[in-house]
């Protein structure tokens, strides 16, 4: 592969990421202090890639904006998914925008380099379709194949059973015979996915490659993944153990302990302890004395003095006042109908929540976006969004 094209898949929601995914798509959630999507771009490039196309569709404004017509001189092609029906649908969608041989990844997961060049230096005129896959115990939760001398016999999603699969890490070399196939596929629900496009190929007896890699793969399911994605990302040294920027503000006699990544504009105060492990975005402020450990802050975000954060995500805009505890995981956190047991997680604030200090938070908070706690109070389980919660 010469020319390289990729189509990037970034129209999805993230629902299991509520409410962080309440305002913008869970790729342009952070991984570290960058939307996942363009750590995603970041590795296609350096992989080769010379052409994107990117669907969107949930809050494709927030992608559109963010990146605009170009990224690091590559042109960016949008196609928009106006419902999403789908992996399958939105390959669709894009179709016209490439020719021949292309690449497909999807945006909300962070993948590397490696699987994507393993995908490339793989896939030959032989084969409809060469997929990227990593070694992982458990992939019940994704998309595992069994692979015998260099082909895939079988993909299935959520497998239960014993076998010995592979992770289907999203990264695909397809050529158009796979637009054929995401075609001939029916719908399910109303949903045409790409998996099953990939199932039919095998089926008609089409060649169908995996190449297992031992590149970084992380997906973000769950807000406390977000954690899990900076940790990575520092321990594969994609993310520097200390990355400060330049136009950050840190006092003197405030102490940064790595791994650290501080963006542009933030400010950390005298006395604070920022790290190990922390992430603070564009234009956050940690006040005098506050500490921030094993953390995401999103940008905008001001901890306030004598405040503490561990094992904490928050949004954007976030307003965590004087004296506030997040005392950190694990804790069991609700999420949609299912409560996960000891999760990792101290407390997710979702964008523009706000306290008015001496809050403490319970294991496993979240916090709905706009929500104000009051002063004094004590927080657990699910707050709503928009929700007042007195002292």
């Amino acid at each position: 592969m010469t020319d390289i094209s990729a189509i990037v898949l970034a129209a999805g929601e993230g629902n299991r990421l509520r409410p962080l995914t309440a305002n913008r798509p869970k790729p342009m959630l952070p991984a570290a202090t960058t939307p996942i999507i363009e750590h995603v771009f970041d590795e296609l490039l350096e992989a080769g890639v010379t052409q994107l196309t990117v669907v969107v569709g949930y809050g494709r404004e927030r992608v559109q904006s963010h990146f605009g017509p170009t990224y690091r001189n590559v042109p960016i092609n949008y196609v928009v998914q106006e419902k999403q029906l789908g992996s399958g649908h939105a390959l669709l969608a894009a179709e016209e925008t490439v020719s021949g041989t292309c690449l497909v990844v999807n945006g909300d997961q962070l993948v590397d380099r490696r699987i994507i060049a393993d995908v490339i230096e793989t896939h030959d005129a032989g084969a409809d379709a060469t997929l990227g896959l990593i070694r992982q115990a458990d992939v019940s939760h994704y998309g595992g194949v069994i692979l015998e001398d260099g082909e895939i016999t079988e993909i299935v999603e959520n497998p239960r059973d014993e076998r010995n699969y592979r992770l289907n890490a999203g990264v695909y070399a397809l050529e158009p015979s796979a637009f054929e196939a995401a075609r001939a596929v029916d719908p399910d629900d109303g949903e045409r996915s790409l998996v099953d496009a990939i199932a039919e190929l095998i089926d008609s007896e089409a060649v169908v490659r995996g190449v297992v890699s031992e590149g970084l793969w992380v997906d973000a399911t769950y807000p406390w993944d977000l954690l899990r994605v900076a940790d990575s990302l520092f321990a594969a040294g994609t993310v520097p153990e200390r990355e400060v920027a330049d136009s950050a503000q840190i006092h003197e006699s405030a102490t940064l302990l790595e791994p650290i990544v501080i963006a542009d504009d933030a400010v950390v105060g005298p006395g604070a302890v920022v790290g190990p492990s922390a992430c603070l975005g564009e234009n956050v402020t940690v006040g005098a004395s506050a500490v921030c450990e094993h953390s995401v802050v999103d940008a905008d975000t001001r901890i306030g003095v004598n405040a503490t954060l561990v094992d904490c995500v928050t949004g954007r805009g976030v307003r965590v006042g004087a004296g506030s505890t997040v005392g950190g995981g694990p804790g069991d956190v609700h999420v949609g109908d299912r409560i996960h047991q000891d999760e990792p997680l101290g407390a997710l604030l979702a964008d523009h929540a706000t306290d008015d200090g001496g809050v403490t938070y319970a294991p496993g908070t979240i916090v709905g976006s706009d929500a104000r706690i009051h002063a004094g109070s004590t927080v657990r389980g699910t707050i709503g969004d928009d929700t007042e919660v007195q002292g």
